[in-house]
């Protein structure tokens, strides 16, 4: 199931990706989710030629662009020598043999790619059996695909069976591996809420946010440890936990996996466990790149998600992040016009909305000092009410 395409040592792969504009997304949207693929596309380490997009009602059940799309693709796919094709949704085990057959190459959806690249960033023992267990939920309905080559065959009395036959021992031990794979996890899951009760007396503050906001370096920096961050999609998957100080008030901060639009139903549910920190979480610190044009489209699918983890209603302080890096905006006619400083930003509806809200930069070291302190407040306010004989602490 693993693919080796993010492993930049091998020769750069060329990829080609494919999108469908319904009549409930705009053009606008389209462009950005194809963005956020290619972005994903690079995180996985191949490089990104061209897009192509179809206008329809619906997906094709058959193709999902329709077969007249499809051709295009076919030409420029082998005009160029593309190695990788990568569609926007998840494809359906139909649609994938019917692309497959007609393009001749490595075909994946987004989930495929997700998964590939979590597959490549998970680092503990359970990140890893979180990965392989979601992988194989995906593999499961896609088997006959691998068999395909049995469709050579003549059909007739007796040549149907070895096909039938291999594809069910392989269902078989693919259903032992996933409860294998499920009892190893709860294993696990036992051993962190053990760790966990045994940190029951501290506050504790959860990272939360989009893919790529910035969580990991926060964390770096309010807690003075080293966990990995870089500019790409998943860079952290394996949730960290660190104690940390502020005026002799202790807490336990935690950095968890980003977020992402159109995430795998079933890669949300094999990380259920690592997202219990958010749940046991006292307070929630949802970090935003203020600085990406879609970031309210952002808050609102971390927002979804919280309220699925049925943590929406938490404390929460919202942290506008990378205002080192905000761009003039675009009025409606097209005109550049001056940004919002920060001042007026701080006013703007987006923060009262989200009060207690603060700006900073985390790279630049920008107004830290007042994200600490309204994260002092929030923690100090906790603990007294949890242990009122302490406040001679604060």
């Amino acid at each position: 199931m693993k693919q080796k395409f993010y492993d930049t040592a091998e020769k750069q792969e060329r990829a080609v990706l494919v999108g469908v504009i319904t009549p409930h997304q705009t053009d606008e949207q389209t462009k950005e989710y194809l963005e956020e693929l290619q972005f994903l596309v690079e995180t996985a380490g191949a490089e990104t030629v061209k897009t192509f997009t179809q206008k329809l009602q619906r997906p094709d059940r058959a193709t999902f662009v329709g077969s007249g799309r499809l051709e295009d693709i076919k030409a420029f796919v082998t005009e160029e020598e593309i190695d990788i094709v990568v569609f926007d949704d998840e494809l359906t085990p139909s649609q994938l043999r019917n692309i497959e057959n007609e393009l001749q190459v490595k075909i994946l959806d987004r989930n495929n790619l997700i998964l590939d690249i979590f597959a490549g960033r998970a680092q503990t023992a359970q990140a890893k059996s979180q990965v392989e267990l979601a992988q194989l939920q995906y593999l499961l309905p896609r088997l006959t695909r691998l068999w395909t080559h049995l469709e050579r065959q003549k059909g007739g009395i007796g040549m149907r069976g070895p096909g039938e036959s291999q594809i069910e021992t392989d269902r078989r031990l693919i259903l032992n591996k996933i409860s294998l794979l499920k009892e190893k996890l709860r294993q696990i899951d036992r051993q962190n809420e053990t760790q966990r009760k045994n940190r029951v007396a501290m506050v504790r503050v959860a990272l939360v946010g989009y893919t790529n906001v910035g969580k990991s370096t926060i964390m770096n920096m309010i807690s003075k440890s080293e966990v990995f961050a870089e500019n790409k999609l998943f860079a952290t998957l394996d949730t960290t936990v660190r104690k940390v100080v502020i005026e002799n008030v202790p807490f336990l901060l935690s950095d968890t996996v980003g977020f992402i639009r159109k995430l795998p139903h079933h890669l949300v549910e094999c990380f259920k466990s690592t997202l219990d920190e958010v749940r046991e979480a006292d307070i929630l610190v949802h970090v935003v790149d203020v600085s990406h044009p879609n970031f309210e489209d952002q808050i609102r699918t971390v927002n979804e998600t919280l309220k699925d983890l049925g943590v929406i209603d938490k404390p929460t302080i919202t942290v506008f992040n990378k205002i080192d890096a905000y761009q003039p905006v675009q009025n409606h006619t097209g005109e550049e016009v001056e940004p919002l400083t920060l001042d007026d930003f701080k006013h703007s509806w987006m923060a009262k909305n989200n009060s207690p809200a603060i700006f900073i930069s985390a790279t630049k070291k920008e107004n830290i000092d007042e994200f600490r302190k309204m994260l002092y407040d929030k923690v100090v306010e906790i603990h007294a009410a949890r242990y009122p004989y302490d406040q001679l602490l604060y």
